[in-house]
């Protein structure tokens, strides 16, 4: 029905800027209901976790408030997404809903469920792509079947138009004449019970205001950086932008226009190294949800399936993994990581795959089991790029690293943080300990370690293995995968 109301469904596209859905919602002409639904259930295993859930809070309440100011708002609700759309539709009137696509394996059949019964029940139903510069199941190899290997898809994807983003006007809403019933923001209960989440409010600040100011900072100095500075975890190298990205408070479109707007005065894109490298990781991001698409049993079994047998540790008691768990491996960059992931929700790049390659080469645990910790744990925990860092760092996925590739956490930190700064910073009864020793204290001399009030297996723990003999241990036990191959 022409100028009746317009469902318009929000999901992990928390904005109101370059919002596909959100345009179409307004030029049908008639008034626009914006409405969030949790509803997990329809999430099947992947439900959001702990972090994700304090960040979808924050950024629901920063949406509401910037609909407000338009002289809108945010109707929410929680159950099943087709049932409560249906129940509002009645009550405003509704003549159509319109979202942008999930796809993620259990989104993607919601949808499609969602679509065929929103259509029977008379409302006419459109979605967009509000998420990814190219949908997944568009991109195809010369064979005609998906890319499983980075470099050849996203030289593809550079042959390829990206959409301008779109920018929404002042006074673009068109308001209903009455609003229906909406439960509270604190109804959802997505903060935690218990006061673990003291870190995030000093780290982050979730919506789509923060989300753009990041990026204006990013595109600057700090792109021109970044080729230099991206793998170092104690300076600010990177661009903090990926838990924007997911919840869709921020689009690729609108960070490849920014990164665009850079290249005006030399005619030239990408208009610098740091900005190149930059933009392929955002295309990492699109190869991501390109490979999930494709094989959407990998957050669960290894893409390459004869990783299925592989011989996993024994960890009675769970005793490794609780102190991979909690940053007490004895190792300072691994633990460095894990703290800074409980205390803030994030972990620099560099870091996960330090301590993801840590968790499987050295314990030999599954990847699995670092998968659902960062799930729950990660404010930016996105399925596609969960499952595509594990199934690398394992070596069972899609351009994965060989199996012999086992980062020596020692050398890693003294490379990656010489000055140990970044240590000192999260594994503070490390911060008097001198660089030389800093990322293998039990190297150090007695009398060091007494300056620096370290007391090894009291204060910090002696390493939970043997790097050396962990080392022969994993590439044993990956060899058997692979007979007669020679690290």
């Amino acid at each position: 029905m022409p100028n009746s109301p317009t469902l318009l469904w929000f999901r992990q596209d928390l904005r109101l800027q370059d919002n596909p859905a959100l345009c179409a919602a307004i030029a049908r002409g008639g008034p626009v209901v914006p409405v969030y639904i949790l509803d997990d259930q329809s999430e099947g295993r992947w439900v959001p976790g702990a972090a994700s859930r304090w960040w979808l809070h924050h950024s629901l309440a920063a949406l509401d408030a910037a609909l407000r100011e338009r002289g809108s708002r945010l109707v929410l609700a929680r159950g099943e997404a087709v049932t409560e759309l249906l129940a509002i539709a009645r009550r405003t009137g509704a003549g159509a809903v319109v979202w942008n696509r999930r796809y993620e394996p259990a989104g993607a059949v919601r949808d499609i469920r969602a679509r065929k019964d929103l259509a029977a029940a008379g409302l006419e139903v459109e979605t967009f792509n509000g998420s990814l510069l190219h949908e997944p199941a568009e991109i195809a190899n010369k064979q005609g079947g998906p890319f499983q290997v980075f470099t050849a898809y996203w030289r593809h994807c550079l042959t390829l138009p990206v959409e301008a983003s779109r920018r929404l006007g002042p006074k673009e809403f068109f308001p209903p004449g009455s609003w229906p019933a909406s439960a509270e923001l604190g109804d959802l209960k997505l903060l935690p019970t218990r006061g673990w989440d003291a870190g995030f409010y000093e780290t982050w600040k979730p919506g789509e205001a923060s989300a753009a100011k990041a990026l204006r900072k990013f595109v600057g100095e700090p792109m021109e950086a970044y080729v230099d500075r991206r793998n170092l975890p104690d300076v600010e190298g990177t661009s903090r932008l990926s838990a924007h990205l997911h919840f869709g408070e921020l689009s690729p479109r609108q960070v490849w226009g920014a990164v665009q707007a850079t290249a005006r005065e030399s005619g030239v894109f990408p208009p610098s190294k740091g900005a190149a490298v930059f933009l392929s990781e955002v295309g990492w991001r699109e190869f991501a949800h390109h490979l999930l698409h494709h094989f959407p049993h990998t957050p669960e079994k290894p893409l390459r399936e004869k990783f299925a047998a592989f011989a996993w540790a024994a960890d009675p008691g769970g005793k490794k993994l609780r102190a991979w768990q909690l940053g007490a491996t004895g190792y300072p960059i691994v633990d460095a990581g894990m703290r800074q992931l409980w205390h803030t929700g994030w972990m620099h790049n560099r870091v996960r795959m330090i301590v993801a390659s840590f968790l499987v080469k050295h314990l030999r645990l599954s990847w699995t089991l670092g998968a659902e910790w960062f799930w729950d744990t990660l404010v930016d925990a996105d399925l596609a790029n969960n499952t595509l860092g594990w199934q690398w760092s394992a070596g069972c996925g899609a351009d994965a690293a060989p199996y012999f590739r086992i980062f020596a956490p020692v050398l890693q930190g003294q490379k990656f943080d010489a000055a140990g700064n970044y240590v000192r910073r999260w594994v503070p009864e490390l911060a008097q300990m001198p660089a030389k020793f800093i990322h293998a204290p039990w190297e150090a001399p007695e009398d060091v370690l007494v300056a620096a009030g370290v007391r090894l297996g009291d204060n910090y723990p002696r390493p939970v293995v043997d790097h050396a003999t962990a080392r022969v241990a994993a590439l044993a036990a990956f060899r058997q995968l692979r007979p007669g191959a020679r690290p």
